[in-house]
């Protein structure tokens, strides 16, 4: 605090969700003192946890399951295990379940996952292993390469000597393909490839669109590697952990502290308003965990930007809006296949070509009449969610994106996820004691970062990704505005739970600053934007 009453600190983050506490972490570690202003009540973002359907039964209220989290080199590199985080997994990781009732189902046993695709086709079962083993060959590069800031030089140099000239180029064909097509070349049946379409479908990319391929592929051989777990206790434990740790290096956090605008003098951010007038000074950095259209458009004004950036974000696009569904269950879920009563995940419940009718339903700005599910068994995966021989479910699934939705829109696509558990599961609905519904108005309520629902911080389709996240431009956290950092999922690697975002604008804002190279930082970036906004 400064003799004039304005709050100062070397680095001020708009937004505690996780990558802004993964942020004000990785600052405070490098002896900074940082300050967090938070909008809502409570930290965590898109990571919290509360009992919202039935006493005793512990809902994740956004997030839920975490390879990319559990794989990530950032959280791992935190140690958040020292301040209380603990990982559990179900007996199963996913099982997809196609319109006859059959189901591919992933275990962290290679073996396993492949008689269950085996099942599907002869000798898809050493498919798998075999692109299992690809994977292997370059998972460690591949990972840390994706959450680096872009271009990730070192990782990609050791994914490139790994590979040789010909296997680059045919990585460089698959991180194109389409799901369905990679399914195709890889395997003879169903089971597989669905189950890898499927997975692409956790973001708003369909298995025709460019990209999705190596989506499915990525998430369906993390659950291979190190499974889809979820914390002990709930999401909210990997908040918890973030915040203790972050308290314990000496940080700040402020809650209901809404910032409004980033103050800017001579082209450098130099702190931020927050509503009612207060003033927080930043002695080195302003770094932000809030969606790009936010920042730039909100926070910082057309003003401060080059014209050419704010046309861009006139093309910046959303991905879709959500509908989640939590459930307190009296008895465990009442499977027709029993296969898949201990996937810890569930995919419901259609073939590839399923997929694409859903996906194209949601391009064309129409509700799915029989809509793809994700499912999520939280005690089957953590048996301190709820009482004993209980169950807590969630099913969540993509809306085409808009801001605004009629509530009785919200409670018939309700209707229609609950008939398709039903379905597959006769009895579900008699085993409901409790429900919470949160649309998409709901979530961007209790999260304002969460635009329309919208759970990416942007679309993942490949016009939309590394050096053109979130605009055409340097791939990297800088921005136009000198000492400010886009810190959030709009940034480059995108969605996830995986604190890269956060990381990479706090290695940036590192960078800026050293005594050394700080005035030559400055000046390159501010060229690089110079020759692309210009």
């Amino acid at each position: 605090m400064t003799g004039t009453g304005i709050e100062t600190a070397d680095a001020v983050v708009i937004g505690a969700g996780h990558n802004g506490l993964v942020a004000a972490n990785l600052l405070a570690d490098a002896g900074w003192d940082v300050l967090v202003l938070e909008a809502t009540g409570a930290p965590g973002g898109a990571v919290r946890s509360a009992e919202v359907t039935a006493p005793g039964y512990l809902s994740d209220l956004y997030s839920s399951f975490y390879p990319l989290g559990y794989a990530s080199p950032v959280l791992r590199g935190l140690r958040l295990d020292t301040y209380g985080l603990a990982w559990t997994h179900a007996p199963d990781v996913l099982a997809h379940v196609l319109p006859d009732g059959r189901a591919a189902v992933l275990n962290r046993d290679p073996d396993r996952s492949a008689g269950s695709m085996e099942t599907f086709a002869p000798g898809d079962g050493q498919r798998w292993l075999d692109t299992y083993d690809d994977w292997r060959a370059i998972s460690r590069p591949l990972v840390n390469a994706l959450f680096t800031p872009f271009p990730p030089v070192r990782d990609g140099l050791e994914l490139l000597g790994r590979l040789r000239t010909a296997g680059a180029l045919r990585l460089a064909r698959r991180l194109v393909l389409p799901s369905r097509q990679f399914g195709r070349e890889v395997f003879r049946g169903e089971g597989a490839a669905a189950l890898m379409a499927s997975c692409a479908l956790h973001t708003d990319l369909s298995p025709d669109d460019a990209g999705s391929g190596i989506y499915g592929w990525l998430l369906a051989m993390l659950g291979q590697d190190v499974g889809w777990p979820v914390p002990v206790g709930g999401a909210q434990r990997i908040t918890d952990a973030l915040v203790a740790r972050l308290i314990a290096k000496g940080g700040r956090i402020t809650y209901s502290a809404r910032v409004d605008r980033v103050l800017i003098a001579r082209g450098r951010a130099m702190g931020v308003r927050t509503e009612g007038g207060a003033t927080w000074r930043a002695r080195r950095a302003v770094l932000a965990d809030v969606p790009a259209p936010a920042l730039y458009l909100d926070l910082v004004g057309a003003a401060w930007l080059p014209p050419r950036l704010v046309e861009d974000l006139d093309h910046f696009r959303w991905d879709g809006s959500t509908v989640k569904v939590d459930w307190a269950l009296d008895g465990p879920m009442p499977w027709t296949n029993p296969q898949v009563a201990g996937a810890g995940t569930v995919h419901l419940a259609t073939d590839v070509d399923g997929l694409t009718r859903y996906a194209a339903d949601l391009a064309c700005g129409q509700l799915p009449e029989d809509p793809f599910l994700l499912v999520g068994q939280m005690t089957t995966a953590d048996a301190s969610r709820s009482p004993a021989g209980t169950e807590s479910l969630w099913s969540y699934t993509h809306l085409p994106f808009r801001r605004n939705w009629r509530a009785e829109d919200v409670a018939a696509h309700v209707d229609r996820m609950e008939a398709v558990l039903e379905r597959h599961a006769p009895g579900f609905k008699g085993l409901v004691r409790g429900r919470f519904v949160a649309g998409p108005a709901d979530l961007e309520e209790r999260n304002p970062s969460l635009v329309g629902g919208a759970v990416g911080g942007g679309t993942a389709a490949v016009y939309q990704q590394l050096f053109l996240r979130p605009v055409p431009g340097l791939g990297r956290p800088d921005t136009p505005v000198d000492r400010l950092y886009l810190a959030s999922a709009s940034a480059n690697p995108g969605g996830g739970v995986h604190g890269a975002p956060g990381a990479n604008a706090a290695q940036a804002a590192l960078s800026r600053n050293r005594a050394l190279t700080g005035g030559l930082y400055a000046r390159a970036i501010g060229a690089a934007h110079r020759a692309v906004y210009r």
